[in-house]
């Protein structure tokens, strides 16, 4: 790749083209509607996977709900190879229009899909494969998007112009968190409750007989989102339909230099194979989990953890998404002058050093009684072979061991508690304070005996620890943060909040604002579509869309909320290291084209 001297080849202070601003505006609204529809679902997980995976337990319900989740994270890489591929063999128009075609497809048949009691387990099977196939979907979009605007970026400034394709994936999380707020305030306030079904689809009853009621939109409003996605599937489709193809890939088609094996050159050789691996393990892995620890894992945390309400954690989130959001273009824009790897590896960096006390301090801040609470240690003394990881994502494991009924209960709590491994021990025990519960083995016992071991054992535990101050019951807790509608911020507790959660935001912002510029720069014209998607898609999809469900697990596992952060913290210090390493710098300063040096198609 030939330097520039952007002395005498560039002025960044000229505003951009009418031509520039329409790629952008076309590349971006389409990629927001699609990302929009993606997100739908992270939002709207806990809530869905009541509906579709009610026969399992609460605590694996919440884990399928997530890999149910992850599942279209898990098949991006395939998309990435398939779209990219065609991106590179017929254009990046025409790739553009299949990816949305298939995302808009998927996301209306979620809001139209019967759930667990009216399919059985058929529901929670069709719903994994419809993420799926916006998994595929996604997988071939972003790298499009990214390599369109690339190409048509003029020198010395693609690492801001590429930035309006970064922010369209929180653009798109925000305008679900917004069309969810609205629908489920809405709903909620014209509807009446409805009652909670068990498995069999009989109405459920609270301890003392009345009845256990939800709210309208947790019943079927959640449906409304998903079905209203078709307007901007039609929106999407016309924008889309407005493109022209990128002038670098017309000029490559012209002269023939187009590949005819994009795949095979892109990764079957260790010339190009080499960057696919450096951008994989020195840039995308760390940006990947600091992404979803910054958006989607703090979401998560809010509301399943901290245990703040989906309404007002979806509203915090939301503002911060806002004051946060202009950091892509800053951090890109800077990467046009500095460089994009220092801005993605200190990202990384201060992510790795900061998320244990920040994290904490969400904590304190929005449920000061909970994390009061949890100054009171709590232990479970059992046999270490009585106990179980208890990552059960098909819902078929019964854990009825008396350590994992111990456990089990003491996570649906967001307890912090230490284990002590006793060889001796028979039966598992719970210190709450000065007081001691036993468990019961769910297995040794049958009929009227194994319930009355079970109300007594969640009566003592409860008891327990509303004696030490956890707030077990929702409406009683005066300390958890609320919001009353979407301007309801303006108290020291939701600043405060706001401004943890857009700090976590800014991170985000330093390590993604800059990736798309800096992986078009890796790969050559004829392979660039495929060859910067892969490795993107395999870091984010894998290593981050994978977070949520595996910190959850960690942290169930070993008693503490915290200790699901080391995953992120281990992968984003390791990109850190080999970044520094093995990714070269000073790429803003290259043509991306090897077969135009001079980037003369953009002067």
């Amino acid at each position: 790749m030939a330097s520039i001297d952007y002395g005498t080849e560039i002025n960044r202070t000229r505003p951009m083209t009418r031509e520039e601003k329409r790629v952008i505006a076309a590349s971006s609204a389409g990629t927001v509607f699609e990302w929009y529809d993606f997100y739908l679902y992270g939002s709207l997980a806990a809530i869905i996977g009541a509906q579709f995976f009610t026969p399992f337990p609460e605590a694996t319900r919440n884990v399928f709900a997530l890999l149910a989740f992850a599942a279209g994270f898990i098949v991006r890489p395939f998309g990435a190879l398939v779209f990219g591929a065609l991106g590179d063999l017929v254009g990046r128009k025409y790739t553009f229009l299949m990816t949305i075609l298939i995302m808009g497809a998927s996301t209306f048949l979620v809001g139209l899909l019967p759930n667990y009691y009216q399919w059985g387990v058929a529901a929670p099977v069709i719903l994994i494969i419809l993420r799926m196939l916006q998994g595929l979907a996604l997988g071939g979009e972003y790298g499009g998007a990214a390599v369109y605007v690339a190409e048509h970026a003029p020198i010395g400034q693609r690492g801001y112009y590429t930035a309006f394709i970064q922010t369209t994936a929180t653009l798109g999380l925000l305008l679900s968190l917004i069309v969810i707020i609205s629908v489920q305030g809405y709903v909620n306030g014209n509807y009446p409750d409805q009652p909670v079904l068990d498995a069999a689809g009989a109405a459920m009853s609270n301890p003392d007989g009345t009845p256990m009621m939800q709210k309208a939109f947790n019943a079927w409003g959640w449906r409304i989102p998903f079905l209203g996605s078709v307007i901007l599937l039609l929106i999407s489709l016309y924008i889309r339909l407005q493109m022209h193809e990128s002038p670098a890939f017309k000029k490559m088609k012209e002269e023939g230099t187009a590949s005819k094996a994009p795949l095979k050159e892109a990764f079957g050789t260790w010339k190009n194979g080499k960057f696919a691996l450096i951008a994989l393990f020195g840039l995308t892995m760390g940006q990947a989990v600091v992404w979803y620890s910054g958006q989607f894992y703090a979401l998560f945390f809010l509301q399943n953890v901290v245990k703040v309400d989906s309404f007002t954690a979806n509203v915090l989130v939301a503002w911060s998404l806002i004051l946060g959001t202009a950091g892509f273009l800053f951090f890109g824009s800077l990467s046009d002058r500095i460089g994009r790897k220092p801005i993605i590896l200190a990202g990384c960096l201060i992510a790795a050093l900061t998320y244990f006390p920040v994290f904490e301090a969400l904590t304190r801040v929005a449920n000061p009684a909970l994390h009061a609470a949890h100054q009171t240690p709590v232990t479970v003394t059992a046999n270490p072979d009585d106990c179980s990881f208890q990552f059960n994502p098909t819902g078929t494991a019964k854990f009825t061991s008396s350590c994992d009924i111990a456990k089990a209960q003491l996570a649906r709590t967001s307890v912090n508690y230490t284990t002590v491994e006793d060889p001796a021990a028979t039966t598992a025990t719970i210190q709450i304070g000065d007081t001691v519960i036993n468990s019961y083995d769910a297995g040794a016992v049958t009929g009227d005996e194994a319930k009355t071991a079970k109300t007594a054992f969640e009566t003592g535990v409860n008891d327990a620890l509303k004696a030490a101050g956890y707030p077990l019951v929702a409406a009683d807790n005066t300390s958890v943060a609320v919001a009353s509608n979407f301007v309801d911020i303006f108290t020291g507790q939701k600043l405060a909040i706001i401004a943890i959660l857009t700090y976590l935001i800014l991170l985000v912002t330093m390590v993604y604002g800059p990736i798309a510029a800096m992986l078009c720069e890796l790969f050559p014209t004829r392979i660039r579509y495929s060859g910067m998607s892969l490795p993107y898609h395999i870091g984010n999809g894998w290593f981050g869309g994978l977070l949520p469900a595996t910190a959850f697990a960690i942290s169930a596992q070993s008693g503490n909320i915290y200790s699901g952060l080391w995953y992120a913290i281990i992968v984003a210090a390791a990109t850190v290291v080999i970044g520094a390493i093995f990714v070269p710098g000073g790429t803003q300063n290259k043509s991306m084209f090897t077969d135009d040096p001079n980037h003369k198609v953009h002067h």
